[in-house]
């Protein structure tokens, strides 16, 4: 927790649940990949969370943008970023937001399979697009789905039918996983999406750019490695793929520049066991997985957890949200323990919660309002 959050907690006690913000470490972040990374430019993934502030303190540092939805198109040009600085990154799109994101001046696109690339074509005529390629996410601790991405195989008869359609072939992307915490996950996708290129070029239709993604991690409960050894294994991975001929890079990262910029401040409303014997204490918060914590669906994001009586005694909870949805637990298999002392009424603090809590929170689930933002 930062000091400016620290101090607006004491000072303002705002009511729970609420999300404070530190802009301030969304722009030391950047910076440190700015320094991790100097030779990719990086697209912060609005989805990771779209606020104002946020988003201007970003274009301010000519930051690039990966949008999600027209919707996030036009929050990114209302925050002064170009058209130009905005690539439409989901493989999946309207053709509507298609054609209104290509109006507007963007012109990059991502696709993943020959009938999004034929409304790129119709609706999208001349842009630039690239091919996402399914890689493997082992290490992630948020890993993907195979909702997204194709095999290389059919990216390259893909990006050969893209110039026939009128589109510029220019790259290639993968995605490793959400929190992924294993620097060899990007250096094994460069070397299987390595040959793409090769291929490409000898088929006469170079390709310029490849995307790496996302997948930073920040720290949760648990350290993670710093951002300078992403950079050097990157790094390493394409100097032995590419050697000096080194396509355009592209990052895309969401949570390492947004997630420790943020802690949601809590209200403990009951502390109970189910049986007087039991060492285990139930602990519910006003605010759960509906409330925006979806992240901790399979316990996978573990969120670390501050009280007013750090220091004292311990014992083993489970920790649940307000709702009457029997899904709304948080933690039980993930050895949470927290202060005997702790007590209903009283503030807690889940810490790096900067990232994908706010537009996961329901809308007014049970009748709870979304989760108040203060960015500061």
């Amino acid at each position: 927790m930062s000091q400016k959050i620290a101090r607006f907690l004491a000072e303002q006690q705002p009511a729970t649940p609420c999300l404070v913000f530190d802009v301030d470490r969304v722009e030391e972040n950047f910076r440190a990949l700015q320094k991790a990374l100097p030779l990719a430019r990086i697209y912060y993934a609005v989805k990771a969370n779209p606020a104002a502030p946020v988003l201007s303190r970003l274009a301010g540092l000519r930051s690039h943008f990966d949008a999600a939805s027209w919707e996030e198109v036009q929050l990114c040009l209302d925050a002064g970023a170009p058209a130009a600085a905005i690539s439409f990154g989901n493989t999946i799109k309207k053709a509507s937001a298609i054609a209104r994101a290509h109006a507007a001046g963007v012109r990059m696109f991502a696709f993943d399979s020959a009938e999004e690339l034929a409304k790129l074509a119709a609706h999208a005529p001349g842009s630039r697009v690239y091919c996402r390629v399914l890689v493997e996410n082992a290490g992630a601790e948020w890993p993907l789905s195979r909702k997204f991405g194709t095999s290389v195989e059919m990216a390259r008869t893909l990006l050969l039918r893209a110039t026939e359609l009128g589109l510029e072939p220019y790259g290639v992307s993968f995605h490793v996983g959400s929190q992924q915490t294993d620097a060899s996950a990007w250096a094994a996708a460069i070397a299987k999406v390595a040959m793409l290129f090769t291929d490409l070029s000898d088929a006469g239709r170079p390709l310029r750019m490849l995307n790496l993604g996302g997948g930073f991690p920040t720290r949760y409960r648990d350290a993670v490695p710093a951002i300078d050894s992403f950079g050097r294994a990157i790094m390493a991975a394409m100097t032995e793929h590419f050697g000096n001929d080194l396509p355009e890079m592209v990052i895309e990262p969401g949570r390492f520049l947004v997630g420790d910029a943020g802690v949601v401040s809590a209200e403990v409303v009951l502390v109970s066991r189910r049986q007087p014997e039991d060492p285990l204490r139930w602990v519910y918060l006003d605010i759960g997985r509906f409330g925006g914590l979806a992240e901790t669906e399979g316990e996978a994001i573990r969120y670390r957890i501050t009280t007013p009586h750090d220091g004292a005694p311990t014992g083993p909870v489970s920790i649940a949200g307000p709702t009457c949805d029997g899904a709304d637990i948080l933690y039980e298999r993930a050895n949470y323990r927290l202060p005997l002392p702790l007590a209903c009424g009283e503030r807690v603090e889940l810490h790096a919660t900067g990232a994908y809590v706010t537009t996961y929170a329901s809308q007014r689930f049970n009748g709870f309002a979304p989760l108040a933002e203060h960015y500061i």
